[in-house]
């Protein structure tokens, strides 16, 4: 049954797991998702400006399109020498910069954006760390002052100081003895969201990310609880196998259950979830659970709801014929093929043209208003013929009973 945000949100903190997982198709609202949320947990900020917001008291930290948007560039223009990255006030900055300063943390920050960058860009923060500049080794001794990075390491850097100070506060909660922790600040923090981290990486770093956040999960040894969400599907997969792991985490289970605290104890069932967050035409939501039996994939997701309308044909619409050939080219490029066409059944010889025709014709559509409309019967006979091909040749049908909800 589909529901408001406001709702999703009330799951999500209702399941009351350590690590939730959510895949969702860009633009079904994960940005919004994850603010309402902060003011479902957090209710004492209602205004988009968070200037009076306590600098204590924190129940809840994310990282979406909103954190991105405190950082915004000084270049210059007069002189054009002096470019520089501004960072915002409001609660979260007043919060944060004085706690990264006084720990120390711009070394873990450079050290972390240069991991995803290079190691020839440098960031300097200004004394008080509301101001960032950046430094280019070009050779030798040979340096060049405030540059201005690109984009995508802009987005790189902004994460690495959200990061870092993540990093520094799970260490601080570990510490069972409030009365050894370095600081209180965050003793009422009770959430992570964490939402579509880095986009701008490229494949190899962008599954480095997802591991280190992983063992950075793991290493959460408080009642802090994550939720994760992304539009990338191989982000999504690698996070959810290396959090699949055991975690030893004593808060998350009862004596009852093991008497033993030096064993694993992080049930997957038990303590995780992960969902299929979309968005329907009235503009309402739902959370669909996975199962954990195979990974998630982006072809597989449409294939199921071609196949839970096939016994009714009259729901067929034109752009499920743009799903099939989505699910043709990433099983053709999995498979090596050249041309998605060489899966389709075989009429002497040849892919069927009938279908050839078909799926070429609907991924070319001139107008919007298309994609929405009827199919012949004897297009939406194909159709049906091509689904049960592919469940037949390719076993699909088995892996998506697999995937099915536990």
């Amino acid at each position: 049954m589909s529901k408001t945000l406001d709702k999703i949100a009330e799951e999500l903190r209702d399941a009351n797991k350590k690590i939730q997982l959510l895949y969702a198709f860009n633009g079904t609202g994960k940005t919004r998702l994850s603010r309402e949320f902060r003011l479902l947990i957090d209710p004492k900020d209602t205004g988009e400006d968070e200037d009076e917001q306590e600098p204590s008291g924190i129940k809840i930290m994310y990282y979406n399109a909103f954190t991105e948007d405190l950082f915004y560039w000084d270049n210059d223009l007069d002189a054009d020498t002096n470019r520089k990255l501004i960072i915002r006030p409001n609660g979260f900055t007043n919060l944060a910069l004085p706690f990264l300063k006084d720990q120390g943390l711009d070394n873990n920050i450079a050290t972390n954006f240069q991991r995803y960058t290079s190691d020839k860009i440098t960031p300097i923060f200004n004394e008080d760390f509301s101001e960032v500049s950046f430094s280019f080794t070009a050779g030798g001794d040979s340096n060049e002052n405030n540059i201005k990075i690109s984009k995508g390491e802009e987005s790189n850097f902004i994460w690495c100081v959200f990061f870092s100070l993540l990093e520094e506060i799970i260490q601080i909660l570990n510490e069972a003895d409030l009365s050894n922790r370095s600081t209180d600040i965050f003793e009422h923090l009770e959430y992570i969201f964490i939402d579509d981290p880095v986009s701008s990486l490229d494949d190899n770093h962008l599954i480095e990310l997802a591991v280190i956040i992983s063992k950075l999960v793991k290493r959460s040894e408080s009642n802090l609880k994550f939720i994760i969400s992304t539009h990338n599907p191989l982000f999504y997969n690698v996070i959810s196998n290396e959090l699949n792991t055991n975690i030893l985490n004593p808060n998350f289970i009862s004596k009852q259950e093991t008497p033993d605290i030096e064993k694993w104890i992080y049930h997957v069932d038990k303590h995780s979830l992960r969902y299929i967050f979309n968005k329907y035409e009235d503009g309402r939501y739902d959370l669909n659970v996975l199962g954990r039996k195979t990974p998630f994939s982006y072809h597989l997701q449409l294939l199921r709801e071609i196949q839970t309308i096939k016994n009714t044909p009259n729901l067929l619409k034109k752009y499920h014929l743009n799903f099939l050939r989505n699910i043709l080219e990433k099983t053709a490029t999995f498979l090596g093929r050249s041309r998605w066409e060489h899966l389709l059944p075989k009429v002497n010889g040849e892919p069927d043209p009938h279908l050839n025709r078909l799926l070429n014709l609907s991924s070319h559509s001139a107008h919007a208003g298309e994609e929405i409309g009827e199919l012949q019967e004897n297009d939406r006979g194909k159709l049906i013929e091509l689904v049960k091909y592919l469940e037949s040749n390719y076993k699909f049908s088995e892996l998506i009973q697999q995937n099915e909800a536990v």
